[in-house]
This record gives structure tokens, C-alpha cells and sequence, in this order.
């Protein structure tokens, strides 16, 4: 791990995650943020970090760069902020499974084995 700084706003690489989701590559441009940010300690909250990694990932720069300002790519984090804030989130990692189950949290592997047993047994 190689950490990029700390304090930085990732709501630009949010909404740049949801266009790339629009494009179909949105796993990919994800993929090549968090390598950015976590092992080559870039700063994911610079607009030119950003869409070198969108156009690393088959982007267009023009139009990822209007995509940050874009309502529906906007509204799209705003909804999933206003989301986890209804499962009480206030940090990552968080996961949910089957709309009910929180796991918050850095956890070993074997307890998200269990959650999902658990999840499978109560369908």
C-alpha cells in the first residue's frame, strides 16, 4: 500500500465512476482509481489525475470532464450518499447484503464467509 494524501475529496472520482458505469467500463475506471489513489499515492481529487485515469480507461477527456458537472451523474452519488445514510454509514468499508445485513468495516475474510452462510440459511 502506497496511500495517496489524506483529506482529499473523492466526490469528483463518484461522479466520474457513475459516467464510466454509463459508458459500460465502470468497474475498469474504478479498478484504476483505487490503484491510483492506494498504490501510487496519486491525488484522486486532482481534475487532471483523474481524467488521465478516464482516458487510461477508454474515455473521452472532453467528455468526462463534462460529465463531473452533469445533473444525472451528480443526483446519481447524491442518491447513493442520501442511501447509506439511511443504513447509518459513516464510513467505508461497508458492506450490505441482502438489503438488511451491515458488515462496517475492515473485517477478515472468514466473517464475511459467516455473514454470507448466514444470509444463505435465512434466505
Amino acid at each position: 500500500m502506497n496511500p495517496g494524501p489524506f483529506g482529499i475529496n473523492s466526490r469528483p472520482a463518484l461522479v466520474g465512476v457513475k459516467y464510466a458505469e454509463s459508458k459500460g467500463i465502470g468497474n475498469a475506471f474504478h479498478q484504476a482509481v483505487l490503484k491510483a489513489y492506494w498504490l501510487e499515492a496519486q491525488a484522486i481529487d486532482d481534475l487532471d489525475v483523474l481524467t488521465a485515469i478516464a482516458v487510461s480507461t477508454g474515455l473521452d477527456a472532453d467528455g468526462f470532464r463534462a460529465a463531473l458537472t452533469d445533473a444525472t451523474f451528480v443526483e446519481a452519488v447524491d442518491e447513493d450518499i442520501a442511501q447509506a445514510a439511511a443504513y447509518g454509514l459513516q464510513g467505508v468499508p461497508a458492506l450490505i447484503f441482502a438489503e438488511k445485513y451491515l458488515v462496517p468495516g475492515a473485517v477478515p475474510y472468514a466473517t464475511l464467509v459467516q455473514v454470507v452462510e448466514e444470509v444463505r440459511q435465512k434466505g
